[in-house]
């Protein structure tokens, strides 16, 4: 139905052929409906005939119903979060309409109603005469059955119009490039909009207007199939349907929408004065609706006509006719008609929630699934079917919106983040999925809904949280939100966590990737840590706790970043446009990738879910306008991890999550046990992406578009950089307290192991030598005092633990030489020849000591004390041991040189 204005003479023009056509018609009348007339003549035999040739069956098609959007509330209950439509409509059955209506709409339109058979032949002919003599309102003579005719034929072209649209323009458009020789043009959605507008108004016009042998035409028809409707229906069928199909002015159609839009009021409360008015409507619909102040029409000089100001002067003129009507067939009595005649109309406008803007708190969640039911094959072949369906098909789509958690999430996004940063984009989101069914329980977002296109960057249709098919993101680079997938690899490959690497900063020459050729680091470059940290040698398990960059290429240089990029794959994280995700250079395991929120939010879920991936979802359930299921679109729970590395994987992430850990601010610490990860991605964006058991939560601050540095701007007193922890903290707490989560499983024993090295030995070496031969095997260095020693002055002189098997990234100690060490030599034959080596050895204080053995054959070594090998200063006091036949006989030196006998 139009909505346009329109001159008070083009409304009244309209009407003129029922002039022209009464003539023609009143012959067949007589014949249909009162067949006892006796008919005679060429004309009436060839007018019988053309009438019995027209077409009798007019299928009532389904009436263009609105799409309702549902979410449960904080008591279970099913909330309207808005609807979608064309045409503005809410059916009820016979008895939920108010008899006051129904007296309403037969005394103005159709009071022979229940007398006549479709056609009405002294309603047309009276018609007929007042139009003639004019100085009244002007009557069409169609009974409510013909006017039902007519409103099914308009909707059926009104239903039809954007396929005919696109027929015509793009018949057209192909002409023009045959006669061209270009290529075709497609049409424009503007173009494709106006030409439907067009089709439309034609439409109506056509099916209203009876001048000329058209209209007549028309007119026949329409009584032709009035007659066979009435012989099928019943007569309150016929009227119920009428009032539900009826337009009352703009969007508005049938008689409980127009109640509740005009009144307040549903269908059953209209009393004598709105149910007189709504009547009046009918007849014509924008001229007479009572929502536009400044009026509906205008008069020859431009003044507009039926406003607030001056009553709505032409709906009372209206209202008042049918008040007579009514009296006049005793529906009601003198008292009521003359109050109602003199009170002004009082509209208390009601709108209707329509479209994502109404969705107040949820706009975000709402265009989400708005993008579902628009781009996902279930529910059509094609956009305009999908479409269509949405707007006219009468679909009851019950979301997974948790109403409390998406109150909280927007809550805290709004207290923690501005609208926009520096009149750039900036953006912030938090949403949160059910790891176990894939559910999406809330989106909230900081941005201000609107669907108008605008240079104020606070405001945005584009859902941040999603993608580009289910939201219009191209997603945000997730920085180290990403090394979850390398975490994963490294224990699908068996590797343990408390495996010890060298996590320091360094060159990275090269790695593996088996998907598309090896990468390597041509140009030299070294990716450093946050804050410029300089790494350490370190597990697995703290390089995840402190999201070390360095500790992470460490890891990957001994995995494919094939492997990796696959992980993320089946863990349904893409690229946001919907490709598969590149992990093909050394920067890209520290997440260069632009993925949406809600994919992260997933995937970290899947770890909390034993390694099951589900799909997310934002419907539940669909039913069609009869209450009948609609099949949903198809989303999988599968096995994409080995629970074992789930479990794992949980258990190292549980460690940023505590306290110490990077994402320890984003903890609740309400006894529900966290995993999670921290990413940043060049001071651009800054995530937090956490989960318990029951509920992942997902958090992103950063630029839309744009490069503003969020760790040096500030938004009431904090750190944007910081608001991710504020929101996450904010939102896991409801999340947890909504859905309480369990203990994660234990991590696996075997990739939880502590991993056995070899150990070398660096006695000799330099104190550099040695340091880099123990950092290179994954030791850690810790350099001694210096120890008496052999070695030269300040080579490696100890080390402990010694060379060998040990644990893995153990502590080794180092002790440089003083060069003052010696070792006692082995030492045999004559106690000279002993004391001779001794002293080349380096040893000053040497004595002897003597054992008497009568069968000895003569003087011979037997040992030092201290003994050969040991380790000594050069100062040390060293005994020749050795035996003789005669000890007292001399010839070695007596039992120590440092002392003489004294015999007396």
């Amino acid at each position: 139905m139009p909505g346009t204005k329109r001159t008070a003479s083009g409304v009244l023009g309209g009407l003129a052929g029922i002039i022209g056509l009464s003539a023609v018609a009143g012959i067949l009348i007589s014949a249909t409906v009162t067949p006892a007339i006796a008919l005679s003549g060429n004309a009436a035999s060839s007018a019988i005939t053309l009438f019995d040739n027209l077409p009798s069956v007019l299928e009532i098609d389904e009436l263009m119903l609105p799409t309702t959007i549902y979410a449960k509330d904080s008591e279970g209950n099913d909330k309207v979060l808005t609807q979608f439509y064309d045409q503005n409509r809410s059916p009820v059955e016979y008895d939920e309409v108010a008899p006051a209506m129904y007296d309403a709409v037969l005394s103005s339109e159709d009071p022979r109603y229940y007398q006549h058979g479709g056609v009405d032949l002294i309603g047309t002919s009276r018609a007929l005469l007042s139009n003639i003599q004019g100085g009244g309102e002007t009557q069409g003579g169609s009974t409510i059955s013909q006017q039902y005719v007519k409103n099914i034929l308009v909707q059926r072209c009104e239903a039809d119009a954007n396929d005919q649209a696109r027929t015509e323009l793009n018949a057209a458009a192909e002409a023009a490039a045959e006669e061209s020789g270009e290529d075709v043009v497609a049409p424009t959605g503007d173009e494709l909009i106006a030409k439907s507008e067009e089709i439309k108004i034609n439409c109506w016009s056509e099916a209203t207007t009876a001048a000329g042998s058209d209209g007549i035409e028309r007119k026949l028809q329409e009584m032709r199939y009035a007659i066979a409707l009435e012989q099928k229906y019943s007569k309150n069928e016929i009227l119920l349907g009428y009032l539900n199909i009826a337009n009352f002015g703009g969007t508005t159609y049938g008689i409980d929408a127009a109640a509740k839009y005009y009144f307040g009021v549903s269908a059953a409360d209209l009393d004598y004065a709105q149910a007189a008015t709504l009547a009046g409507m009918v007849q014509n619909p924008n001229t007479y609706r009572i929502d536009m102040k400044g009026g509906t029409i205008t008069n020859s000089e431009g003044v507009a006509l039926n406003s607030e100001e001056d009553g709505y002067a032409l709906t009372k003129q209206r209202q008042q006719y049918v008040l007579d009507r009514m009296l006049e067939d005793g529906k009601i009595t003198q008292e009521q008609h003359d109050e109602a005649y003199e009170a002004p109309i009082v509209p208390n406008i009601t709108t209707p929630k329509t479209g994502c803007t109404a969705a107040t708190g949820a706009e975000y969640f709402c265009q989400y699934v708005r993008y579902v039911i628009e781009a996902d094959p279930a529910f059509g072949e094609t956009d305009e079917e999908r479409t269509e369906l949405l707007r006219r098909g009468g679909l009851n789509v019950y979301t997974t919106l948790d109403w409390e958690l998406q109150n909280a999430a927007q809550q805290s996004v709004s207290t923690w983040t501005p609208t926009s940063l520096d009149n750039t984009k900036f953006g912030a989101v938090a949403t949160n999925v059910e790891p176990s069914t894939g559910r999406i329980l809330s989106i909230a977002q900081n941005t201000k809904f609107s669907e108008s296109i605008t240079d104020d960057p606070s405001y945005s249709s584009i859902v941040y949280a999603g993608d580009t098919e289910f939201g219009g993101s191209a997603g945000f680079s997730v920085g180290s939100t990403f090394k979850i997938f390398t975490l994963i690899d490294w224990l699908e490959q068996g590797r343990s966590v408390n495996e010890v690497l060298n996590g320091q900063v360094r060159e990275i020459d090269s790695l593996t990737n088996s998907c598309g050729g090896d990468w390597v680091n041509f140009s030299g470059d070294t990716i450093l840590n946050f804050n410029k940290q300089s790494g350490y040698v370190g597990t697995p398990m703290s390089f995840t706790r402190d999201s070390l960059n360095s500790g992470f290429f460490a890891m990957a240089e001994q995995l494919d970043l094939c492997d990796i990029k696959n992980d993320a794959t089946k863990m349904g994280v893409t690229l946001g446009n919907g490709n598969e995700v590149k992990v093909d250079t050394q920067f890209s395991i520290i997440g260069s990738n632009a993925v949406s929120p809600i994919a992260m939010a997933s995937a970290y879920g899947t770890v909390a879910n034993n390694g099951i991936y589900c799909e997310p979802r934002a419907i539940d359930k669909v039913t069609d306008s009869n209450g009948n299921d609609v099949a949903l679109p198809e989303r999988t729970c599968e096995q994409v991890l080995d629970p074992a590395v789930a479990a794992t994987a949980a258990y190292a992430l549980e460690g940023v999550m505590a306290y110490g850990g990077t994402g320890a601010s984003g903890n609740p610490f309400d006894g529900t046990a966290m995993l999670g990860k921290t990413g940043t991605h060049e001071n651009l964006q800054t995530w937090l992406v956490s989960s318990s058991t029951a509920v992942a939560t997902a958090v992103w601050v950063g630029n839309a578009d744009g490069k503003a540095d969020v760790f040096n701007a500030w938004y009431d007193g904090y750190q944007l950089s910081q608001a991710r922890y504020l929101i996450t903290k904010d939102v896991a707490s409801v999340a947890n307290r909504l859905y309480p989560g369990s203990a994660f499983p234990a991590p696996d024993s075997n990739l939880t192991r502590t991993v056995y090295t070899t150990l070398p030995s660096v006695v000799g070496m330099s104190i550099d030598e040695a340091t880099s031969t123990l950092k290179a095997a994954g030791f850690t260095v810790r350099v001694g005092g210096e120890v008496d020693s052999s070695e030269a002055e300040g080579l490696v002189a100890e080390q402990s633990p010694g060379a060998g098997r040990v644990a893995g990234g153990s502590v080794v100690t180092i002790s440089p030489s003083n060069g003052q060490g010696a070792t006692v030599p082995n030492v045999s034959g004559s106690v000279s020849n002993a004391e001779s080596a001794l002293r080349a050895a380096g040893f000053g204080r040497i004595s002897s000591s003597c054992s008497e053995d009568e069968n000895a054959s003569g003087e011979s070594v037997t040992g030092t004390s201290p003994a050969a090998g040991e380790a000594v200063t050069k100062n040390t006091s060293i005994t020749i041991n050795y035996v003789s036949p005669d000890c007292d006989g001399g010839g070695g030196g007596g039992n120590d040189d440092d002392d003489d006998d004294d015999n007396g």
